[in-house]
């Protein structure tokens, strides 16, 4: 009997252990019940997202055919003015072109969402205004015919005419940078900004030379304006980011939308909810995001871009309205891509 006393023991250790292995198959229980609720949600987000894409489609829809029979309705007045009051004419060519690009950035802002047939009717549309307001103004205010003049009698000079408007200058560009933190008027230098735990709403770059700029954490939205050779890497941003006048840059940034206008032989390693834009850029080439540093996947998360949609490879181009692919822009060959970019690696 004394020999079995060491074992009375035993059970007390097994029901702890038993009780520890419960506890721990609990846990386990409840993260994949999180998990599996997750899911659910995202689902089901997905759901109401495409529910209010058809809502919003049909919505853009009724405003864009508004804005076009009131652009109808001001170039069909244009003869009437030109018979009745021809100096209001140029103000009144000015106030359709604004209209135009009124229209145009309707379609710009909405693009994320809109069918690509969509995208494309409505840019047809613009183009043809365009067209038609061109040729109304170059009928109705001609220029000045050539003459000869007599060198005696040519002494005094007349005022220059203003030159014709022209609805595809007038229209091009509206880029305003805001009054937001960033760097500016900077040259050959490495640029370093944390955004994470700040309350940094809109980040610019602006004026920047052969500079590298690293942005580490999350924005709601990005501008950047005249950079040439520049390199930037970005952590994802909430909103939207605008790109004008680039030259000879690397760009690696995560957005719900990317606009680029005026870019020239640049390489764009994006992750974008929908469709990137291009407009008067040429020798541009695209690749998926490549970012890599210690957190970005929460601040992916946080940004709703954690999942990588293709559309880095899906790009509109707002000056090629045929079917075929656009020249302007094309997809960066594997063997020429960066690879994976830490922050750690950057400028070493």
């Amino acid at each position: 009997m004394e020999e079995d006393r060491p074992h009375t023991n035993l059970p007390t250790k097994t029901l702890g252990l038993d009780a520890d292995l419960q506890k721990k198959h609990q846990a386990m229980l409840d993260r994949l019940s999180n998990r599996h609720q997750a899911r659910l949600d995202t689902s089901l987000a997905r759901r109401s997202d495409s529910a209010n894409s058809s809502e919003s489609t049909s919505s853009f829809l009724s405003r864009f055919s508004a804005s076009k029979q009131s652009i109808d309705s001001q170039l069909a007045d244009s003869r009437l003015i030109a018979t009745s009051d021809p100096s209001r004419l140029r103000s009144h060519f000015a106030n359709i072109s604004s209209s135009i690009s009124d229209l145009e950035k309707l379609v710009a802002e909405n693009s994320y969402f809109l069918p690509s047939y969509e995208v494309r009717s409505s840019l047809k549309t613009i183009s043809d205004l365009k067209q038609n307001l061109e040729i109304l103004n170059s009928e109705l205010i001609p220029k000045k015919k050539f003459s000869f003049k007599n060198k005696a009698t040519a002494k005094k000079e007349l005022p220059k005419e203003p030159e014709p408007i022209k609805p595809d200058t007038v229209s091009v560009s509206n880029f305003k940078l805001p009054n937001s933190p960033g760097f500016r008027n900077k040259t050959n230098e490495t640029l370093v900004k944390k955004l994470r735990g700040t309350e940094i709403g809109e980040f610019t770059l602006s004026d920047l030379e052969s500079c590298e700029v690293r942005l580490i954490g999350c924005c709601n939205a990005f501008f950047m304006n005249r950079l040439k050779n520049c390199k930037v890497y970005m952590g994802p941003v909430i909103g939207s980011i605008l790109i004008e006048e680039v030259e000879g840059c690397v760009f690696v940034l995560a957005s719900h939308q990317i606009r680029i206008h005026l870019a020239k032989s640049c390489d764009f390693y994006l992750r974008v909810r929908s469709r990137p834009i291009i407009e008067d850029s040429n020798v541009v080439r695209f690749a998926p995001y490549c970012l890599d540093y210690e957190g970005i996947e929460m601040d992916l998360e946080k940004a709703g871009l954690s999942e990588e949609t293709g559309n880095w490879g899906n790009v509109d181009d707002f000056k090629w309205l045929r079917a075929v692919q656009s020249p302007n822009w094309c997809v960066l060959p594997e063997n020429e891509r960066v690879g994976k970019v830490r922050t750690e690696d950057i400028g070493s």
